[in-house]
Parts: C-alpha cells; sequence; structure tokens
C-alpha cells in the first residue's frame, strides 16, 4: 500500500466527503495547496464512452477566458507569407522544412507546433518523435490550417487541446493556484462545457460520470455531475 505524507493526508483529511459545485471546488482546492511552488489546478473528467471505437473518441480544443498563467513556446512549419504571418502573430520558432530535420537531430525547444498544410508530408516525418508528446498537428485542434495568425494567438491566449484517455479520462489544466478564485472557476466551466459539446454521438447512457479537481501535489475534490448534466440537456 502506497503510503502518503503528512501533509498530503492533512489536507486531504479537509476534502469533504459529499460532491461540490465548481464554485464550491475552486476556492477549496486553492486552501488545500501546500507545496512551495504555484501549483497547476487540473480537472480530472471520466467519459461514458469507449475510446477503443473510433466514433466514441472525444477530442477537441478550447481557449481558456484566463489561460493558463504560462505562454507556450510556439514553432510554426509554413513557408512564404505564412512565415511572416506567424511571426507577427508572436510564434517564437518560424520555419519550412529545416524545422522537421532539427527536431529528427534531438531538438525539442517549444511545446506546440503548428503547421500549413502544404508542409504536412514533411511534417508527417515526425511523427514518432510528436505524437507521443502530444504535439503533433492536426486539423482537429486546428494546428494545421492555413490560417496561422489566428492558431498562434488563441495557443498564446492560453488554448488547452483535451483528449479521451484509452480508460475514458480527460485530464486537462485549467490555471495555477495563485488565480484569483473567479478566473479559476470561469476556466473550470469553459473547459467542462466544451468537454460536453464534444459528445460523440455514438456515445449512450450517461455522458459525465465523474469529475474531480485537485493541484499538482493535492488531494481530488469531487464535483457534482449532475449539475454538468443538467448543463448538457
Amino acid at each position: 500500500m502506497r503510503r502518503v505524507g503528512k501533509k498530503f493526508a492533512a489536507s486531504k483529511a479537509q476534502v469533504p466527503q459529499g460532491y461540490l459545485t465548481i464554485d464550491e471546488a475552486v476556492p477549496l482546492v486553492q486552501k488545500l495547496k501546500y507545496a512551495k511552488f504555484d501549483e497547476t489546478v487540473e480537472l480530472s473528467i471520466r467519459l461514458g464512452v469507449d475510446p477503443k471505437h473510433a466514433d466514441q473518441m472525444v477530442r477537441g480544443t478550447v481557449v481558456l477566458p484566463h489561460g493558463l498563467g504560462k505562454t507556450k513556446v510556439v514553432l510554426v512549419i509554413a513557408g512564404g507569407e505564412k512565415q511572416k504571418e506567424a511571426l507577427e502573430a508572436g510564434a517564437d520558432v518560424v520555419g519550412g522544412e529545416e524545422l522537421v530535420e532539427k527536431i529528427q537531430g534531438g531538438w525539442m525547444d517549444f511545446e506546440a507546433v503548428v503547421a500549413t498544410p502544404d508542409m504536412m508530408r514533411a511534417v508527417g516525418k515526425l511523427g514518432k518523435v510528436l505524437g507521443p508528446r502530444g504535439l503533433m498537428p492536426n486539423p482537429k485542434t486546428g494546428t494545421v490550417t492555413q490560417d496561422i495568425a489566428k492558431a498562434v494567438r488563441e495557443i498564446k491566449a492560453g488554448k488547452v487541446e483535451f483528449r479521451v484517455d484509452k480508460t475514458g479520462i480527460v485530464h486537462a489544466p485549467v490555471g495555477k493556484v495563485s488565480f484569483a478564485t473567479d478566473r479559476l472557476v470561469e476556466n473550470a466551466k469553459a473547459l467542462v462545457e466544451s468537454i460536453i459539446k464534444a459528445k460523440p454521438s455514438a456515445a449512450k447512457g450517461k455522458y459525465v460520470k465523474s469529475v474531480t479537481m485537485c493541484s499538482t501535489m493535492g488531494p481530488g475534490v469531487k464535483i457534482d455531475t449532475a449539475i454538468m448534466e443538467a448543463a448538457r440537456k
């Protein structure tokens, strides 16, 4: 049996047995934090889908109203005028196929990748490198696009990509514990709303099965799913 530290145990002892609303859970999670660094607040949402079936895959993006407290390093692979558009929009690294070769050589000093459709033949070579890290550009998440400027601005503004894992759970950050409470609440609600909207038509029965909020080191706080289901209906 895994042992827990005294600080975690003391923090967990303050978590009520019942379910809370997002408005109630956020200030509690902020109160329960005990690490010396600025912990990330995350939602874990268990869905009533079977990810093994393509028609039940849940995947999408949401631009959080108040970002994540950190600006991502954005790399853009494009050509011609699109490179200029990317730079003007705030991209950190911009280039063409030479960047593909650089990444193949082991360079990974970036946190998001955007590419134009015409560059995907070259970018496709990076599937085994970027895929496992969740960095592979994809039209479904808006990272393969002709509107490079919009994609870069959204990522810089705090766009979060969510995807259900093989166990049927979506894990996604909504900000830092140092955020103002109302901002964390708004971010959390925006994420939940986007996941609810992303419900696949093939999914039957209860869609949102459980929701837990926690900080990086803190205990989980259970959130009432009935309210979320009511919002969906």
